[in-house]
């Protein structure tokens, strides 16, 4: 584990701080870990090249088991009411998607709510996780996954999913994604009134 700075993060609160592993069982579990034991900064954001135990929606298992593509999780405090989060994950794959189609010209789809779609295959997802004090959210951790280099597929997901290069031969700056996501989403955060 190291930290790092990404250049191109111009976002004030998100990516304030960044590490990055090269090998963690999850990005996600490890936020959730740093907040329990309250060692973990507004904004934090965990990179990894490989997840041995990624974790997707329901309890799912992501495979994040080849370097190069996009595994990532940060951490926000709202400290708002649950409501003015209730379309936050469908928001984020917007965000994605506009990412994507403004540096790349791709196009993904969005399979309500969390799934990024190429060609009827998926490509990534999003997993949105929070904790409440009482009626308002206390934590909301967010972990991305999308597979930009993926060639090979575990084989309960191989005809289900895909790979931006596969589909469009396409080689993705991964640090770009990440910091502009920060950019884009930052932005978002202040003019639905989440962040001040």
């Amino acid at each position: 584990m190291k930290k790092i700075k990404l250049d191109k993060i111009v976002s004030k609160v998100l990516g304030s701080e960044i590490f990055y592993y090269k090998k963690i069982d999850s990005t996600q579990k490890e936020i959730w870990k740093r907040i329990i034991e309250d060692r973990i900064k507004n904004g934090t954001v965990i990179i990894a090249d490989i997840q041995t135990k990624g974790i997707g929606t329901h309890g799912r298992k992501w495979y994040t088991s080849q370097k190069g593509n996009i595994a990532f999780s940060i951490c926000f405090f709202p400290d708002c009411k649950l409501e003015n989060l209730k379309n936050i994950t469908k928001d984020i794959a917007k965000i994605l998607v506009n990412i994507f189609y403004d540096f790349y010209k791709i196009k993904i789809e969005i399979k309500d709510p969390n799934d990024l779609i190429i060609n009827n295959k998926k490509v990534g997802g999003i997993l949105t996780e929070t904790r409440l004090n009482g009626e308002n959210v206390k934590d909301l951790v967010i972990g991305i996954g999308i597979n930009t280099v993926k060639k090979y597929f575990e084989d309960d997901i191989k005809d289900l999913a895909t790979s931006i290069y596969k589909e469009y031969k396409v080689k993705i700056d991964n640090v770009r994604i990440i910091s502009e996501f920060c950019n884009r989403f930052e932005k978002y955060l202040i003019r639905e009134k989440i962040m001040n």
